[in-house]
This record gives structure tokens, C-alpha cells and sequence, in this order.
């Protein structure tokens, strides 16, 4: 017997490595040293830093895959990958630098897996972060017949006088949100028990989402938050906090990035909820309090600004294409969010 009739093909592998070299050499950055094929990929720190700190996250995609296994749609779950990683080293301040992929089969199907690395070179390419490297992992017996899984690697660097850790949120600062592209890549584990308690297919059209495919709107990628808002930390606008919203929603990730004796109160009712967190809650008759808690509810990102530069903030926001409202002001309080329960 030979490691192929055991279910792994090591000539599938490096093929797949050469389908893949170009999309992966179309993010790389001038720090890149050596090219794709090492034991380990190499970067240089970037010039200009005088106490350069780096920073680093990881996470994967959740049971947003399931839905990508079953529509055989696999270009844009790349791109979550990278946004779940890259949003987060953004929330201290960080630019990301490069990122590595993990991605895990029971058998190899290059074709497939080609679109999920195309994603995630995408995603690298708006974050403008090199696709340094990454592993595929071929094992037999492990995974279902068709499926995959993906985890993430992703490192920034900040100077460490300019890292954003609390301390310098102060009270009557506002909150800015940044609209969601949707659902992003959490909630997928209730959005998946509504759809088969209740009978749905993800083919299924709702008025409600402009007659387009249930499972083509929850498929809509993470966005990617970090060419407008490192403009913005460049910019002479002062930024004194961020957050991710993602699992959680905004009770669990807003208050994360406050300091001692500070709060936040929302204001619910300053921006629109997109229509699929409104499907969501009427099929599946979930509560207000556990939407919030469980979904992003339109905002993906929030910036906490001094009042008298929120306009400012918001019109550089929206010349990206992204719409943004004041949401909320910090209060003093215990590092609650209140305020949401009005909705």
C-alpha cells in the first residue's frame, strides 16, 4: 500500500500549490522576503517605527461553511476568513501585515479549494496584508465527503505610544457604526436552525430581501473595515477606541473596548436593521434582547470619537462607500452597554 490508496495524494498537492502560487504572490507586500514554498514565510518590519509593536489574531469562519458546502459556493468564504482576522488587529490601532491560512479536507478537490484561497487573496488584497503562507492538511476519514475547514493567522504592527487599549476613551465621546455587509460570519448556527425548523431551503425567495436567494444574502461577505479606518487614524481626526462586532453583537464587543468607570449608551433607534435580521427575527420568532446579543444588527464596526469631530469622521467614513451614523455616547458607568432594551 502507498499514502495515496490511503486517502492522501501528494502530487494533487503540490499541484494544487501551483494553481494557487500567482493569486498568493498578488498580495505580497515589498516586506515579503523569499517566496512561496519555504518551511516558513519571512517579513520585514516595516521602516518608520519607533517602538514598533506587533499585534496579532486568529479565528475561522464557523458554521457559515456548512452553507458554503451545501450551495457549492466557496469564492467568498475566503474573504471571511481574513475580514474576522484583520477587523480585529484594526481595533487597537494595528496595521495588518500579512496572514497565513489554514485549511483542512478529507480529500483534496483543487478546483474547490482554488476559489477559497482566490477569497482569501481577495480578502488579503483589501486589507492590504501579504498571503504569506498557510498549510492544507489532506485527511482522510476526518471530514465529510465534500467539506472543509478553515482557521486564520493574521499579524499587524502599531507604535506602542499610538496603541488604543481604553485608557483614552473619555466620556461624552460618541460612537460611530459602520454598516454590516449582513450577517458577516456569526449567528450561522441559529440562522441554520431556523431554516430547517421552520422547512426553509436556502433557494427560497422573501420579498423582504428583494426576492434574492436566502442562501446567496447569508453568503454575502465579512466587510473589510481596514483601508478607511487606518486613513482615518492617519488623518488629524483623534480615534479613542474600537470595536468588532461579532459574536456577541454589540453588548459583548462594544463595552470591550471601554476603560475603568466608562459605558456606553445606544441609541437603537439611529440606524436601519437590514432587512435578513428582520427575516431572521420573524421566522424564526427570535427576541429583540437575543438578536442583539447574537447578531451584528447592521453595525460591523464602531469608532469612538470626540463629539466635535463626529462629522468629520462620518463624512471620511462614507467616501469610502460605507455608511455610518452616531449610534451612542460613552456615560460613566461599570463597562455596560445601555439603552438597547428601547428598540
Amino acid at each position: 500500500m502507498d499514502y495515496r490508496e490511503a486517502g492522501v495524494d501528494v502530487a494533487a498537492g503540490r499541484a494544487f500549490v501551483e494553481n494557487i502560487r500567482n493569486m498568493v504572490q498578488s498580495t505580497y507586500r515589498s516586506e515579503v522576503l523569499g517566496a512561496l514554498g519555504g518551511f516558513s514565510g519571512c517579513f520585514e518590519l516595516p521602516s518608520g517605527y519607533r517602538q514598533p509593536v506587533l499585534v496579532s489574531g486568529t479565528d475561522g469562519v464557523g458554521t457559515k461553511l456548512k452553507l458554503a458546502h451545501h450551495l457549492d459556493r466557496h469564492e467568498t468564504v475566503g474573504i471571511d476568513l481574513v475580514a474576522m482576522c484583520v477587523n480585529d488587529v484594526l481595533t487597537c490601532g494595528a496595521e495588518p501585515l500579512y496572514f497565513l491560512d489554514y485549511l483542512a479536507t478529507g480529500k483534496l478537490n483543487s478546483d474547490r479549494l482554488t476559489q477559497v484561497v482566490a477569497g482569501i487573496a481577495e480578502g488579503c488584497r483589501q486589507a492590504g496584508c501579504a498571503l504569506l503562507g498557510g498549510e492544507t492538511a489532506e485527511m482522510p476519514g476526518f471530514y465529510a465527503p465534500g467539506e472543509y475547514d478553515l482557521a486564520g493567522f493574521c499579524v499587524g504592527i502599531a507604535e506602542k505610544s499610538q496603541l488604543l487599549d481604553g485608557s483614552q476613551v473619555r466620556v461624552g465621546d460618541i460612537a460611530i457604526g459602520l454598516a454590516s455587509s449582513g450577517v458577516h460570519s456569526n449567528g450561522f448556527s441559529l440562522v441554520r436552525k431556523i431554516i430547517e425548523t421552520k422547512g426553509f431551503a436556502w433557494d427560497d425567495r422573501a420579498s423582504l430581501l428583494g426576492d434574492r436567494p436566502l442562501g446567496e444574502v447569508l453568503l454575502t461577505p465579512t466587510r473589510i473595515y481596514v483601508k478607511p479606518i487606518l486613513e482615518l487614524l492617519r488623518s488629524e481626526l483623534e480615534v479613542h477606541g474600537m470595536a468588532h462586532i461579532t459574536g456577541g453583537g454589540l453588548p459583548e464587543n462594544l463595552p470591550r473596548c471601554l476603560g475603568e468607570g466608562r459605558s456606553i449608551r445606544i441609541d437603537p433607534n439611529s440606524w436601519q436593521v437590514p432587512p435578513i435580521f428582520q427575516w431572521i427575527a420573524a421566522e424564526g420568532e427570535v427576541s429583540s434582547a437575543d438578536m442583539f446579543e447574537t447578531f451584528n444588527m447592521g453595525i460591523g464596526f464602531v469608532v469612538l470619537v470626540p463629539p466635535d469631530e463626529v462629522d468629520q469622521a462620518i463624512t471620511a467614513l462614507k467616501s469610502h462607500e460605507i455608511a455610518a451614523w452616531a449610534i451612542g455616547e460613552v456615560i460613566p458607568g461599570t463597562g455596560n452597554l445601555v439603552g438597547l432594551a428601547s428598540r
